[in-house]
């Protein structure tokens, strides 16, 4: 299956979210939204007060890099895609039901250098596991190599739920994403500094590709 490249967008301003996401009109299906709160990680961001009439014609995910994501995800109301971290959840089951009550659908992340048998309590909620590339914060950071064996062995437990790294993708690390496992690729800085969006989406998609189908050196034949 060809890889899925997701804008990531992370931004202080309404006006700023609005704008990028329109920058990729059909150019992408998804559009990820960081969401900090100054307090799990050193940055603020755009908050629930700046989500309503979201554009339509995209599937909305949000990255609750937050504190109490609970009180967060209650606030967005939709058929939405809520991501929160598992070094910040305190009650799974608070969690769970506020995702419940607002229509949404759960995923969880995990920082590169959490345990990732911390996920075995909660895999079985969720759609998607979101592995960080990098330390959860700010954009524009690089990628850390050893987080593709991450990757590998949570697909190897989940085979079944879709794995999405985000933190330092662009094309030169694309395909070593994708070859791990990853099945989706969140990206911010690679596609939004870049003058044409739309071409930097491809760009990725065409790495993360053009790796995944190449020989292995190490082959024999």
């Amino acid at each position: 299956m060809e890889p899925e490249v997701i804008p990531a967008i992370l931004v202080k301003r309404k006006e700023d979210l609005l704008e990028r996401i329109e920058r990729v009109r059909g150019k992408a299906r998804s559009i990820h939204i960081d969401v900090m709160d100054n307090e799990f990680v050193p940055n603020k961001t755009v908050g629930p007060d700046d989500f309503a009439g979201l554009p339509s014609g995209f599937d909305y995910e949000f990255h609750w890099m937050v504190k109490n994501p609970e009180q967060w995800i209650a606030k967005v109301n939709g058929n939405h895609l809520h991501v929160v971290h598992i070094e910040a959840v305190t009650d799974w089951e608070a969690v769970k039901r506020a995702c419940k009550k607002v229509g949404g659908r759960l995923g969880i992340a995990i920082s590169p250098h959490t345990p990732v048998d911390r996920l075995e309590p909660v895999a079985g909620d969720v759609q998607m596991i979101i592995v960080m590339g990098v330390v959860p914060g700010f954009s524009g950071q690089k990628y850390i190599p050893q987080v593709e064996g991450r990757i590998s062995e949570l697909k190897r437990r989940y085979p079944k739920i879709a794995i999405e790294v985000d933190g330092g993708i662009e094309p030169s690390t694309a395909g070593r994403a994708r070859a791990a496992g990853a099945d989706r690729l969140a990206a911010a800085s690679a596609i939004y500094a870049q003058p044409d969006a739309g071409k930097a989406i491809e760009d990725i998609r065409n790495a993360a590709k053009k790796k995944l189908n190449a020989p292995d050196p190490h082959d024999k034949k």
